[in-house]
């Protein structure tokens, strides 16, 4: 490919050489080649793009590429029509999706009547439900066929589906009996009876199920493909791995936003507005503002004692620091064993118990180090924090134990609450969690002070 000039290509308007050179490339390569090509080129290689080719290489560019290309194909609709028509389902609903409701609608109707049928009853699943994700390109065949009628039936109908990794059986009514992997039908007799090779035994996906619950099914089962059924066991369809990984993928970009203290995006950054965007953003940071007003609440409440012990507000920044620090720590770690299903809600107690002693040993190390710092900028006389030093550096000791303590465990037990009430985990963002007790590390900070350093500096 890079031995290629495609761009002089094209300048040259060589169409035969390039429609030749492109039939030769796989399709990933032929969407890389259109990531680095200006609009109107990426529209005008569309065009001499062979159908099979055109279709293959369109699921693997991203959703803005492909609504670029369609538009630029607009003029073309026999182009478009072909193009969407031969999309495999799956990948057809996911960018139909991601369009506004009206093109969609209008981009269906180019379609022919039986694939206009088949992405209106994918599209009519619930948002985010597996029915979304399916396809009905599958084989299926009855348990009363011989091995050879399946291979028979296989090679008829296979070309069109999705995989051939794994053939389904279904009884007269098409409710799903089993699964079985092609190569026990290959490896079988011929006059093998298809129910004898069988155990009856699979996994199976719901229609109206939450698309996570397919990442997890996905997981555990080590399978790169699942049949999806209905509520009376119907086989209506099947998942692939590579669109449960593109579930994974969106997931977790949602859950980093979350976690960044913004709503996720709907779409790309690229192509989200400069007023959706400040709508994304704004809450949290409102919310924030608001929750670090009650910090400086707090701090008017010592008022006093800062007048009379001016050197405790140098480690103000640090207990904060240091607590917002070791919430999100713990947040993180909670918040991505709870994607995994690593931990779940009777597992609370065990996290708890774990946090208080993770926050006491993590607290004891920062409150030694900040003794050891205040001592040594003491005695060397980097700074001079009075007669009373050495009950300022204990002061910011135990209030480091404390604060810490009391990031781990809201940072911890925050995530689990919110998934009790059937909230999103990843709500619990970094910012989230250090403004929630930045009040209560200012409280405990002063409270540790003034016991220590009462008829003191106080």
């Amino acid at each position: 490919m890079n031995d290629i000039d495609f761009q002089q290509l094209i300048e040259n308007k060589s169409w035969k050489l390039l429609k030749q050179e492109l039939t030769n490339l796989e399709p990933f390569q032929v969407a890389e080649l259109i990531e680095t090509l200006s609009a109107d080129d990426r529209v005008l290689i569309y065009r001499i793009l062979p159908r099979e080719l055109a279709k293959e290489s369109f699921k693997h560019l991203s959703h803005d590429e492909q609504e670029e290309i369609i538009e630029g194909l607009a003029a073309n609709v026999k182009k478009v029509t072909e193009l969407l028509n031969d999309l495999d389902p799956d990948d057809r609903t996911a960018f139909f999706e991601e369009l506004p409701g009206e093109v969609s609608q209008r981009l269906i109707h180019l379609m022919s009547r039986e694939e206009r049928e088949i992405a209106r009853r994918l599209l009519g699943y619930p948002e985010d439900s597996i029915g979304r994700l399916m396809t009905p390109e599958y084989v299926a065949v009855k348990p009363y066929f011989t091995v050879q009628q399946a291979l028979d039936h296989i090679r008829k109908f296979g070309r069109d589906s999705e995989t051939l990794n794994v053939i389904y059986i279904v009884d007269d009514r098409w409710n799903l009996i089993d699964d079985i992997r092609i190569k026990e039908i290959i490896l079988a007799a011929p006059d093998k009876i298809i129910s004898d090779i069988t155990d009856n035994r699979f996994i199976a996906l719901n229609a109206y199920d939450d698309q996570e619950s397919a990442v997890k099914t996905f997981k555990d089962s080590g399978r790169s493909a699942l049949p999806v059924i209905g509520y009376d066991g119907t086989l209506l369809g099947i998942v692939t791995l590579d669109d449960v990984m593109d579930v994974a993928e969106e997931e977790s970009t949602e859950d980093f936003q979350k976690f960044g203290g913004t709503k996720g995006l709907d779409l790309s950054y690229t192509k989200t507005s400069l007023l959706d965007m400040v709508k994304k953003r704004s809450p949290w940071l409102i919310i924030l503002f608001l929750g670090e007003m009650l910090t400086a609440s707090a701090m008017s409440y010592f008022e006093a004692e800062i007048a009379q012990a001016v050197v405790l507000t140098l480690f103000i920044p640090l207990i904060i620091s240091s607590g917002g620090n070791s919430g999100s720590q713990a947040a993180s770690l909670i918040i991505r064993s709870l994607a995994l299903g690593e931990l779940s809600m009777k597992n609370w107690w065990y996290v708890m118990r774990t946090e208080i002693f993770s926050g006491l040993a993590l607290g004891g190390i920062l409150g030694m180090l900040g003794f050891i710092q205040i001592m040594l900028w003491q005695q060397t006389g980097v700074y001079d924090y009075g007669e009373y030093w050495m009950w300022v550096g204990v002061s910011v000791a135990v209030s480091l134990v404390f604060v810490v303590l009391l990031g781990t465990l809201s940072g911890s037990m925050i995530p689990i609450i919110l998934k009790r009430i059937g909230l999103d985990p990843a709500t619990a963002s970094a910012p989230f969690v250090a403004t929630l007790v930045d009040v209560t590390r200012l409280i405990i900070y002063f409270t540790v002070a003034a016991l220590f350093l009462m008829g003191k500096l106080l």
